[in-house]
């Protein structure tokens, strides 16, 4: 999947806090802006990255070269002459997908970015925007939805509360075909004329959003996002609980989903928890198949799930069993449930808050290994649904 960064914004209004760099390469909480921005499209499986740099291209290329390493492919596109928000995007024609998300540089907003994908609105429609309701909106201009179509955009003489552009946008290329010769603003000009023409779709979050478009929302922005990125998660075994245990499965053609796992997994997306599968395969160990074809299913089984706007965050998998397996897959090892390893491995490689975080397993060395990694165990038994078992989790923890 590609996102597409706005990210050529001089930080006029931050004063001397910009120090001559682009507005999303400011720190906040230790690190560029935009950092937060990408590690979360990491999250929601996004690998292709095209950074609209207006004429910050070659900073850019010196301070995000190290993308690779993650697995995101990153192209940068630079900006001359100026072309503005929306010409920035005719610029980038060559580089684009049929459909991509859009995200403004300089703000953050905390939701289920995959559910804005996965709607399903009545054609035609060239945008989707992600909304929000705050309490005044004369400092963003307010947004006006009927049903899921936006009737007006950016209405600045507006005050009070109401909708505000969030920030991203599902968006398809053809959008191109609309801008005209460039410079052109997307939110001044081709976002307002769209929504007179009834090309805009619209759907309202109510994730945690700041945006460092000013002093005082930089300072704060340093200060909560380190905090928004801990979350608790959920840890799931495979076999058993997302589908029916039928004896080591590796192909999609032998995956059955069980009863309710892809609603509940989407049910832990919408309130914001990671999802993590932690999985032991002892096929692998047995010679039986190799972790080429777990990683093939575990790849498919997230498209699956991206059709109704849910994600597994990651997958953790052990291939070794102490008597069974076949060259250097047979040894004792700590990512082997009972033992906690893969859990332990997930908390060090993500801000996970263990407090609130649970594992959700069909066999007793599932609980043993969540109790061995501080986390709290939910024992599920042949035909129990994970939807509701996540509802009934959700309803708990909010207590």
């Amino acid at each position: 999947m590609q996102a597409v960064i706005l990210a050529g914004g001089k930080g006029t209004r931050l004063g001397t806090a910009a120090g001559g760099r682009p507005k999303p390469l400011v720190e906040a909480g230790g690190k560029p802006f935009i950092l937060y921005l990408i590690e979360n499209l990491r999250r929601f499986g996004f690998g292709e990255i095209v950074i609209l740099a207006g004429p910050f291209a070659d900073i850019y290329r010196e301070s995000l070269g190290g993308l690779a390493a993650h697995g995101q492919r990153l192209t940068i596109v630079a900006e001359d002459p100026p072309a503005d928000t929306a010409g920035a995007l005719v610029l980038a024609a060559p580089h684009l997908r049929p459909h991509f998300l859009l995200l403004n540089g300089d703000s953050y907003f905390d939701f289920n970015w995959l559910d804005l994908m996965a709607r399903r609105d009545e054609e035609p429609w060239l945008a989707r925007l992600a909304l929000r309701r705050v309490p005044d909106v004369s400092r963003y201009g307010a947004v006006v939805l009927d049903g899921p179509r936006v009737t007006r955009f950016g209405e600045k003489d507006s005050t009070g509360p109401g909708l505000i552009n969030g920030g991203l946008y599902w968006i398809k290329r053809a959008i191109l075909d609309e801008i005209g010769r460039p410079p052109v603003s997307l939110e001044r000009a081709l976002l307002p004329r769209l929504a007179e023409r009834g090309l805009l779709s619209g759907a309202v979050y109510d994730g945690r959003f700041i945006d460092i478009g000013v002093p005082e929302d930089l300072v704060a922005a340093g200060r909560l996002l380190p905090q928004w990125q801990r979350r608790p998660a959920v840890f799931l075994d495979r076999d058993g609980v997302i589908n029916h245990d039928t004896g080591y499965v590796h192909r999609k053609e032998d995956f059955a989903w069980c009863d309710g796992a892809r609603e509940g997994i989407r049910r832990l997306n919408d309130r914001g928890y990671f999802v993590f599968v932690v999985s032991n395969q002892a096929g692998i160990a047995r010679g039986f198949y190799g972790p080429a074809d777990v990683e093939r299913l575990h790849r498919w089984i997230n498209r699956e799930l991206g059709r109704i706007g849910a994600h597994i965050d990651q997958f953790y998998y052990c291939p070794h069993h102490p008597t069974e397996g076949r060259g250097e897959y047979r040894q004792v090892c700590q990512c082997r449930k009972p033992a906690p390893g893969m859990l332990l491995q997930a908390t060090r490689e993500w801000p996970v808050e263990r407090a609130g975080s649970v594992m959700i397993g069909d066999k007793a060395i599932d609980m043993e290994a969540a109790a061995a990694a501080g986390i709290a165990g939910v024992l599920v038994r042949e035909g129990d649904n994970l939807d509701a078992i996540a509802e009934q989790f959700l309803a708990a923890a909010l207590g």
